[in-house]
């Protein structure tokens, strides 16, 4: 069933049937209704997305993330998705899998769908690949480190260089020298800025920094058990371990405790995401609180501002959103003060 069809059932012509979907009230009344039974008695369902293109807008944004499984871009999604929803505008999601190929892939498919905007998460995309977007009139909001240097984009992320200090920071106050890091493969910039933060936290103490501490993974929960075994296999195993994300650490934790190796009595952990299930785990997990959520909300708001404006005064903008620790059981910390359940 096509538009012409309802045109010649109700006797007139495709562009008065086109008026009637898209401006009603310049249709007479009784043609209007005359059409519009049509519709109904042949079930007539209008192309919406041929129609956004007669009007330069589709009502969609594109949203691609590098991990579906992982929960904190999932929780990232969900700020995005409730902004696009107020907006009355649809939200096509792609997992972009950590592979810069199946993302200049989905951003193709977006781009010949004219979404109205895009939101790129962590992405592996490129100065050009951003470029090849944007000169199609389409808008590109950043969230999280973005593995190329893009400049003009607006961006929101969070200052992970100092939240990792400040999470190695707090195991060196309560007493920990011998700490090691497990961080991601991926993101690739992200998670060097917290190996920095880091460096900086043991740096500033005197602490000597051993090569065999510093343990690079799979950003996966299976990642994080791997690198636990092997600092659990070392012959100085480190009483402390601050990981670039919760899933590592629940992989580490598990390593540990397969091995005999009590929890935080033999191995303190502190985690970086603060998602949901790090409350859930025995011990709870302490944990920079990276407001996920929030950046969702906030980068959808700010690419909703450039639609709707045309991006005046917009392009530029960056915005740092800050963290924070919460304390639990699993740094070792006796009060643990700040722990939230």
């Amino acid at each position: 069933m096509n538009i012409k069809e309802v045109a010649k059932k109700a006797g007139v012509s495709v562009a008065t049937v086109s008026r009637v979907l898209n401006h009603p009230e310049s249709v007479a009344p009784d043609t209007k209704q005359r059409i519009l039974d049509v519709i109904q008695e042949l079930e007539y369902t209008p192309n919406w997305f041929a129609r956004g293109l007669n009007f330069n807008k589709t009502d969609t944004i594109g949203l691609l993330i590098p991990n579906i499984l992982n929960p904190s871009y999932m929780e990232i999604a969900k700020g995005v998705e409730d902004v696009s929803h107020q907006k009355n505008y649809n939200t096509l999601l792609c997992n972009g899998e950590n592979a810069i190929e199946k993302e200049r892939k989905y951003v193709d498919i977006l781009v010949k769908r004219r979404v109205d905007g895009i939101v790129l998460v962590s992405s592996l995309l490129e100065s050009d690949d951003i470029e090849n977007i944007t000169k199609q009139g389409i808008p590109v909001v950043l969230i999280g480190e973005n593995r190329g240097d893009i400049k003009g984009i607006p961006i929101v992320r969070i200052d992970c260089e100092g939240a990792s200090y400040k999470a190695v920071r707090h195991l060196i106050d309560i007493g920990y020298k011998d700490i090691a890091i497990i961080y991601g493969s991926t993101p690739e910039k992200e998670n060097k800025r917290k190996v920095d933060g880091y460096r900086q936290a043991l740096a500033e103490e005197g602490i000597t920094e051993r090569e065999e501490y510093l343990q690079e993974a799979p950003n996966t929960i299976e990642g994080g058990y791997i690198a636990g075994k092997r600092l659990n296999d070392l012959k100085h195993r480190p009483r402390a371990i601050f990981t670039s994300s919760d899933i590592l650490a629940f992989g580490a934790i598990d390593a540990m405790k397969d091995h005999g190796v009590k929890v935080p009595e033999e191995v303190a952990f502190v985690g970086f995401d603060n998602i949901r299930m790090s409350n859930l785990i025995e011990p709870k997990l302490t944990t920079v609180e990276k407001p996920m959520h929030k950046m969702g909300v906030v980068g959808a708001r700010l690419l909703f501002d450039i639609i709707d404006t045309k991006g005046e005064d917009i392009t530029n903008r960056e915005i740092l959103l800050q963290s924070k620790l919460k304390i639990r059981k699993s740094c070792g910390h006796k009060e643990r003060i700040g722990e939230i359940f």
